[in-house]
């Protein structure tokens, strides 16, 4: 008779029910170890999981392709060690647990204690071990689950911290103040790789504004501008144009910056919502984006308030150079930087391919803005917390979220009725109508736009200033590449 079952038919599922238990009667996975006890290891960590969300079809494509290098090596003579792991680091199950509480990270210390959240956390983050487990003896991938590494264990912090140690010894680790990615929703910053994950950059329909920044007279009356100026009453009149998608900004703006070697246009008109007399300088590249030429013909002394069509007149050309160092009049006036401010720069990074080619520059919250600030000392103004709302200076909108997308519709009718209106409206909105109403705005409209969203949250991220250590992988660089060049990558463009 033969030791090996005959089949009458194909049945997957019995016959991979048989398996199994051949493999655990006989103990297959572990005689694979033990077996080979003495020779040359070869150690294997699983890339641990996050247990608090089920196994999907691509777990196990990963895991067929882990398992198939530690078969390889056992049956090449190695004592193959294989162990598997629990990722219980913190968003993943921090923003689930907050999701089932209904709660935000401010809510912490406030609503429920940190204990408390601490405990439901640890209870929630191997919610679907179970499943995890069943799944992985099913697909056949042989590891050790009975003493897996656990991240939220003491020995497996503790490991963490002698590694930075190593680093520190080594000088490698460092403290930086950056711009950086940051996902208010999730209370943390992200990488550039998280930043660039497929479907994290999504289109956002926000309010775009052109704003007028208005030029300080003495400024204006001290530099190559004031052969333009007819008069003294006229001095007043000058205004920079900067367009930004992101009008929650504004009241940290502290530049404002140009392409030195950009042409700028001073162009006589007339504000379409105060209907004042107005002399706008952008660049001479975007003059028809805002002025059709038709309306060149048209005569001034006939304009009335609130006519569609605007007449103006080109009063002449500066270079972006001639505009360095011009002051301006502060935009929003709630906080007073330290050091310079509201004055004019140069930078390599501004172009006429769309605005206004004069940009504004909130040094808090894009890194462009900061290096550029920090060139020319410029301050800067954070006037926005972690949580993504204003600080309590901005006494307009103090304490409200500078993306409505942050807010649960709840939260939005309670919002609507605080304002008195029938309709919500955004905290950009809500500057906009003011800057409309102060002569501070030339152009208020809605504008779609691809933006960064939190691949954790699905929410829009900010670009925010923060304290973050560093561990610098340069400063290794060489010593990584030769040990790179002795990898066979397959295929090879993957390792160049």
């Amino acid at each position: 008779m033969s030791k090996y079952p005959e089949y009458k038919a194909l049945n997957l599922p019995e016959i991979d029910q048989q398996i199994l238990q051949f493999w655990n009667e006989e103990q297959i996975f572990e005689q694979s170890v033990s077996s080979r006890k003495g020779n040359t290891p070869f150690v294997f960590y699983d890339g641990p999981p996050s247990a608090n969300g089920r196994p999907g079809i691509h777990h196990v494509i990963s895991r067929t392709i882990k398992d198939l290098f530690c078969r390889y090596k056992t049956l090449k003579g190695f004592e193959v060690k294989r162990r598997a792991g629990w990722d219980t680091h913190g968003l993943p199950v921090e923003l689930a647990v907050e999701k089932m509480l209904g709660i935000r990270k401010d809510d912490i210390g406030k609503k429920i204690s940190v204990e408390e959240y601490n405990r439901i956390c640890r209870q929630e983050v191997l919610k679907y071990k179970d499943v995890w487990d069943d799944l992985t003896r099913k697909i056949g991938y042989w590891v050790d689950l009975e003493h897996p590494y656990i991240t939220f264990e003491t020995y497996y912090i503790e490991t963490l911290w002698w590694l930075l140690k190593q680093f520190h010894n080594k000088g490698y680790l460092y403290e930086g103040y950056t711009i950086q990615p940051y996902s208010p929703a999730a209370g943390t910053g992200l990488s550039t790789h998280e930043l660039n994950q497929p479907g994290t950059y999504k289109p956002l329909r926000d309010t775009s504004i052109v704003a007028q920044f208005k030029v300080k007279g003495e400024s204006l009356l001290q530099s190559t501008l004031s052969k333009f100026v007819e008069d003294t009453n006229s001095s007043g009149k000058f205004y920079f144009l900067a367009w930004t998608t992101t009008p929650w900004t504004l009241p940290s703006n502290c530049a404002l910056a140009v392409g030195e070697k950009i042409t700028y246009s001073l162009v006589k008109t007339f504000n379409p919502y105060t209907y004042g007399e107005v002399i706008l300088i952008l660049a001479k590249d975007l003059v028809g984006k805002y002025f059709p030429d038709r309306n060149a013909a048209l005569n001034s002394a006939d304009y009335k308030p609130g006519n569609k069509e605007i007449p103006f007149t080109i009063l002449g050309e500066v270079s972006g150079k001639e505009l360095q160092g011009l002051q301006y009049d502060q935009l929003m006036p709630y906080v007073q930087p330290e050091g310079n401010a509201f004055m004019v720069v140069t930078a390599d990074f501004v172009t006429t391919e769309d605005g206004t080619g004069i940009v504004h520059l909130a040094p808090s919250f894009g890194a462009d803005d900061f290096r550029t600030a920090k060139k020319y000392g410029i301050g800067s103004l954070t006037l926005v917390d972690k949580q993504g709302r204003f600080v309590e200076e901005v006494t307009d909108f103090a304490g409200e979220f500078v993306k409505e997308q942050y807010l649960t519709e709840e939260e939005k009718e309670v919002e609507k009725k605080k304002q008195g209106r029938d309709k919500y409206l955004s905290v950009d909105e809500r500057i906009g109508i003011r800057l409309k109403e102060e002569n501070k705005a030339f152009k208020v409209e809605k504008f779609e736009h691809s933006y960064p969203h939190c691949w954790r949250t699905d929410k829009p991220i900010l670009y925010y200033p923060l304290d973050s250590w560093f561990i610098k992988s340069t400063a290794a660089r060489d010593r990584l590449i030769d040990l790179n060049k002795t990898i066979n990558w397959k295929p090879e463009a993957t390792g160049t």
